[in-house]
């Protein structure tokens, strides 16, 4: 069968190790297979059966999100993975892993099974699904082969479908017996439990308890106390751990600054929501912003967007937790938590760089190639010879666009990010060099082009 090569010129091309004002990039099959500066000569272009004009786009490694719950099996009323992946290719994202706690949780083999086949079946990009911790499923995960799975998720507190396991002996086996990387979710149950009695003490009835007080309720000591906790188990075992959601200032004395991950043992992740949410925001936006852990305080969000450009964060990844708004209702501790986010992440973290927080190279950085080496992903995350075409394409736009509702590609059709004005747009998304989105429209295709991820360890 003859190849198939794709070129793309004029565009710029940036990704965590390079900056090419003007470029040309190859792709061949689904890999890419040559890029440079300038224009391409005339063999190259002689080679392409397709070539695409980009000038005046910026091409980047497809975002790898590490954070999403895509609902199925169990809560597709929410969501579905052909909805959100369709959600996540309108976002730049070409690589999701997707949580374990739908119904049933994915802690056996059969459960994961079945998820990787309805992804092959129905997913726009490519994917993986981590697998969850519980007392009863330690001899399995010391058996599992992680090479197709991104590792292993730890609840130490309590959230949307999932139960918190965190007594101290098995904890110690957990980290002394698996070898794979651990991703937690780190709030203390009993701090969460005593807050929420004193919310309800003070305002009367469960029903009563504002959205506002949410981020007293899933407190800050909540997060501190067990993100200390699991950073000195997996210190003690020597063992690789991802903290995942940091949603506060006092967490990053836990982290070391630096943009090498590779030498790092403990790594950490936030969400574009604590970078650019509040406290201050649960008036406007009610509980659309209620997430877990909680939004803090200006402080916080601060802190955290500094260390983005230090490195105590290593990864953005969104957390992406559809909802319908009708189970949004009620108050802090009666509406549900958690947002979409897995569309307009990419734009809003590219807004950043317009203030010089943040630059392009440290946005793929943090969303593209930290991901990848984080988790040992193999050959994606960079633009490189070699590597799977994995490529977003951004513009830079006339004039700002102000996200609304009805931008959504979630099945959800809302977004806490409404009212935002955005200066930059995904132009198109590639998977495996085949177009899945372009333009807002998402591209029909006789085959799916995406893959499960593979992994080469950690």
């Amino acid at each position: 069968m003859d190849r198939q090569h794709t070129l793309f010129t004029g565009c710029r091309i940036v990704d965590a190790d390079i900056d090419i004002a003007r470029g040309w990039i190859l792709v061949t099959d689904g890999l890419i297979t040559g890029l440079g500066y300038g224009d391409p000569n005339s063999d190259i272009v002689a080679l392409a059966d397709t070539v695409t004009d980009a000038t005046g786009l910026i091409a980047m490694p497809g975002v790898i999100d590490t954070h999403v719950h895509f609902r199925e099996p169990g809560l597709t009323k929410k969501a579905t993975i052909a909805s959100e992946s369709r959600a996540a290719a309108a976002g730049g994202v070409t690589t999701f892993f997707d949580m374990p706690n739908t119904i049933p949780p994915t802690t056996t083999t059969e459960a994961w099974e079945d998820k990787m086949k309805r992804a092959k079946e129905t997913s726009l990009v490519n994917y993986a699904f981590f697998v969850a911790a519980t007392p009863s499923n330690i001899d399995w995960l010391a058996s599992t082969d992680f090479t197709d799975r991104p590792g292993v998720k730890l609840f130490m507190g309590s959230t949307t479908g999932a139960s918190a396991a965190t007594t101290g002996q098995w904890l110690d086996d957990l980290f002394s017996r698996v070898k794979a990387l651990i991703a937690v979710h780190a709030e203390d149950d009993s701090i969460i439990a005593y807050k929420q009695q004193e919310a309800i003490e003070k305002y009367g009835f469960a029903d009563n308890v504002p959205v506002d007080a949410h981020p007293a309720i899933r407190s800050r000591q909540a997060c501190v106390e067990s993100t200390k906790l699991i950073i000195s188990t997996a210190l003690r075992h020597n063992h690789r751990l991802h903290v995942c959601h940091i949603s506060t200032a006092d967490e990053l004395e836990f982290f070391s600054s630096g943009t090498d991950v590779s030498q790092k043992t403990i790594t950490a992740e936030t969400c574009p929501q604590y970078v650019t949410f509040d406290s201050r925001d649960y008036s406007s936006r009610g509980t659309r912003v209620k997430c877990n852990p909680s939004i803090k305080d200006t402080t916080d969000r601060e802190a955290l967007e500094a260390a983005l450009a230090t490195g105590k964060i290593d990864t953005i990844a969104t957390d992406h937790a559809p909802h319908l708004l009708s189970d949004k209702t009620g108050g802090a501790l009666k509406a549900a938590s958690g947002m979409p986010g897995v569309q307009f992440a990419l734009p809003i973290m590219l807004e950043k760089t317009l203030s010089a927080k943040l630059t392009l190279q440290s946005v793929s950085r943090l969303m593209s190639g930290n991901p990848a080496k984080i988790f040992g992903i193999d050959r994606r995350g960079f633009i490189r010879n070699g590597y799977h075409a994995d490529i977003v394409f951004v513009k830079a736009l006339d004039r700002p666009h102000t996200i609304t509702d009805s931008d959504v590609k979630s099945s959800c059709g809302w977004t806490p990010y409404s009212g935002i004005e955005l200066s930059y747009a995904v132009a198109s998304t590639w998977v495996n060099g085949v177009c899945v989105y372009a333009e807002n429209t998402f591209q029909e295709l006789k085959t799916r082009a995406a893959m499960p991820v593979k992994f080469k360890g950690v």
